[in-house]
Order: C-alpha cells, then structure tokens, then sequence
C-alpha cells in the first residue's frame, strides 16, 4: 500500500479532542484524505456538508469524527448550562426565592446513521469503536434479520449514537423504544444507494420528526450526488455546502481493469486458469443469480479452493460468520452476487472478477471499489460472456473509458475437475399401489338359470 492517496492535512491540526486524536494514532491514521480534507473542517465549525466521493476513500472515517467532536461540544455547552443554572439557584437561595430548576436529564439517541445495507451499518459500527474507544459515547448496532430482542433492550438504555438501517429503527420509534426529539446530529450514508433500495419514504419519515435542520449538524455522502440526492439534501439540511473529490474519474486509477471474451464453456476453464496463474490472496467473484454462485461455489471446492457463497437470502448470522472466515483468511475466494457490492470494507482484495458482467453499470463501479481501497492498487478482471455481453458498451460509456480485451490463449483455460453429484434425499419405499378399484370388488354371484338353480 502507498500514500498517495493522502493529502498533506494532518488530523492533529485539525479542532478534535485529544481523546479523538488518541484513537486515530492507535488506528495508525495521521494524514485526511482528500474528503476528510475537504468536509472535516466545515463540519466541525457546524457546516452541514453534501460530500461525493469514490468508495474507500474515507468517508465514514469523516462523518465518525465529526459527530464525535460536536457530541463533546454539545456536552460540554450544557455542562456550562448547568452550571450557569446552579449559579443562579445559589443566588435565588440567598434571596429566598424560589426558582423551578431545570431538567439535567439528558434525552438520547443524540445522532443518527442510516445506512442503506446491514454489512455497511456493521461496519460502520466497527469504525466507530475503534475511534472512538476513548469516548465517553455508547453506540447502538440496528438493522433487520437477526437479534431482534437485543437490538431493543440496547437501544433503550440511552445510547448515544445509533448506527443502522432505516427499517429496523423505524420498527422500534413506533415502539416508542426511543425519541428523535433530542438528535444533534444526522448522517445519511450512500445516500444514492437508499434511492436505489426504496429507502427514501423511510428517510423522509425519519428526518421529519428529528429537531430542525438549523439545530443540528448534517452530513450527507454518496458516490454520486445526483439530482434527487441534492434535492433531498436541500429538503432535509441547512443550506450545506456541496463537496465533489474527484468528480471525473468514476473508477480509480489504482484499479487495473481488464476484460476477457469467454463462450459460456470457457467460463469456468478461464476462471481456474486465472486463479492459478495470479494466485490472489483474497478475491472476490461476482454473479447475478444465486444459482450460479452455488454451482460455482462447488465448482470451485471441487478444484481445490477454498470458497463462500454470500447471496441475499443468507441469514444475517451466517453471512456474518462468511464474511469474518474470509477477513481472516480461512478462505480465499467469495462468491457473491450484488448484496456484497455496497457496504463493505475487506481490507486486501486484490482481485475482483466479475465472472457475470452486472446488468447495472453503476454497479459496475461499486463491485470493482472492493479493491484498491486506501491507496492500495488491484486488478479488476471482466467476462463478456454470451449472456451479459450486451452490458459493456454502457459500461464503458459511464464510466468514460475502453476496457482492454486481452486474449484467451491455450495456457489460461484450465482443466475442470467436476463436483461430484450430490446424493439423492432418501426416501421411503412408497406402498404398491392398490389394484383398480374394479379389480377388488368380489366377483358377482352368477344369475339364477334352469342349470343353476341355488
């Protein structure tokens, strides 16, 4: 990994608490990166902020600071508020006057974050602990599929922050769980994404019953700050400031990309020839549909590699177990579809193979972004197959460049050794079927005649 992704800014010149810095240095982070750079000043004297930035370029490191630094201010404000009152009980004794005295008690959560996915929330969560394990600050973890129970015990113990997807915390407001009424800070991750996902009623419906957007701090990031984006921003904060980090370039340069024109029988034969030859420590391989990511996933395993299938239907718990297997290396290969393109960080990847080209361009950029993350470099590897040939032309017209098609030459197309059929499910033996219902009834007694008489 290099530093050229690094601005000259320190952390340390910046206005954040010696407890904030304390974490950062312990997460080995000295230098901003361009949109901690642009964002973090503005945000810690109060500016709301609308920031656009590529995927792996800091962003939660920037909202996470932010809100840590105007929590302590904000604690620190009604520290001398009620000290101020105090002072003023003092003297309303001494004149024997009595005076009502405010409620100390402080109401929380005092920030939100939505997240459009469950494994961004997670690791957003994951972030927030490590900077901010000097805190005085309690987090709460809040999304859908699992945990429902403990989400809800935790987030009725006056946490501060509460970091999640919308639906869930929707679920338990209605519950009456927690009140919004008291939010000092509001950040919208991925915001382009909650559009994509349906999200933004529930946004709405969040945002309305928070405080005024002049009584808080607001921040907004997204990979592209689109029409609706900005009009949502406008809408929901106070007049903030539009930052773009490197607006012309869609892709990093960091991520070398290149295409192969496989017939689908040289799909699996490229693949294997691939992964032997680059031999990658930890990759990531893209389909569209579950079925493929299981047939590839036994492929695979029968070839001698070590893999996980991650598709939506995965239960969050096991999901989460996959994705830990893979961090810490225990395999070395996951399969997913587009439910693992957004939303997480795997420090890393050095390849992603998109073995089904995406139907989404957008999509595109966001699977080829779980590589090349903070400064490091990676290769992106393209199939136009038969099957989604047709999806690279407005591919490579959104993202504003040509993809080099290499050559599939005889050494790449490996042999195959096919997964062995799985046995049948047992059965019981099935009763032999009864004989037609004509063939049981008894015979009819012969009719009465001259020779047979009864």
């Amino acid at each position: 990994m290099n530093n050229t992704h690094l601005t000259e800014i320190l952390f340390s010149n910046l206005e954040l608490s010696e407890a904030i810095l304390q974490g950062l240095k312990e997460a080995g982070f000295h230098h901003c990166t361009p949109i901690q750079d642009k964002t973090l000043p503005l945000a810690l004297r109060g500016k709301d902020v609308a920031g656009q930035a590529q995927t792996g370029t800091g962003k939660t490191a920037a909202f996470l600071l932010a809100t840590f630094q105007h929590l302590i201010n904000d604690e620190t404000d009604l520290d001398e508020e009620e000290d101020d009152d105090e002072d003023a009980i003092d003297e309303a004794v001494e004149k024997v006057i009595v005076k009502p005295v405010r409620n100390k008690t402080i109401n929380y959560p005092r920030a939100i974050i939505l997240a459009p996915t469950r494994e961004l929330a997670i690791q957003i969560h994951k972030d927030a602990l490590q900077l901010g394990k000097h805190l005085n600050l309690t987090f709460a973890l809040i999304y859908g599929g699992t945990d429902y129970q403990k989400q809800l015990v935790k987030v009725k113990s006056n946490v501060d922050i509460i970091i999640g997807t919308p639906g869930r915390i929707i679920d338990f407001y209605r519950q009456n769980a927690f009140t919004l009424d008291h939010v000092k800070v509001m950040v919208l991750d991925e915001a382009d994404r909650m559009f994509d996902l349906g999200f933004i009623k529930d946004i709405r419906f969040l945002l309305r019953r928070m405080p005024a957007p002049e009584t808080r701090l607001n921040m907004l990031f997204s990979a592209t700050l689109s029409y609706k984006v900005t009009e949502l921003a406008y809408e929901h904060m106070n007049n903030p400031v539009l930052v773009k980090i490197e607006t012309e370039e869609v892709t990093s340069k960091a991520i070398n990309q290149s295409a192969y024109c496989p017939s689908n029988e040289q799909k699996i034969p490229l693949l294997l020839g691939i992964l032997k030859h680059d031999q990658p420590q930890r990759s990531i391989i893209f389909v569209n549909t579950k079925r493929c990511a299981e047939e590839l996933d036994a492929t695979l395993n029968a070839n001698g590699y070590k893999t996980a299938a991650l598709s939506g239907d995965v239960p969050q718990e096991k999901r989460q177990k996959l994705l830990l297997s893979f961090q810490e290396n225990e395999i070395s290969l996951l399969i997913a579809t587009d439910v693992a393109a957004r939303g997480l960080h795997i420090a890393d990847v050095s390849h992603v193979i998109n073995y089904d080209l995406p139907q989404d361009v957008e999509d595109y950029v966001h699977r080829i972004g779980r590589t090349a993350r903070f400064g490091a470099s990676g290769e992106a590897i393209s199939f136009i197959c038969e099957e989604y040939a047709y999806s690279m032309p407005d591919i490579e017209e959104f993202i504003g460049q040509k993809i080099p098609v290499k050559a599939i030459v005889k050494e790449l197309l490996a042999e195959v050794i096919k997964p062995e059929r799985k046995p049948k499910e047992f059965r019981p033996a099935q009763r032999p079927k009864r004989p037609p219902h004509s063939q049981n009834r008894k015979p009819k007694a012969p009719a009465l005649t001259p020779e047979n008489p009864r």
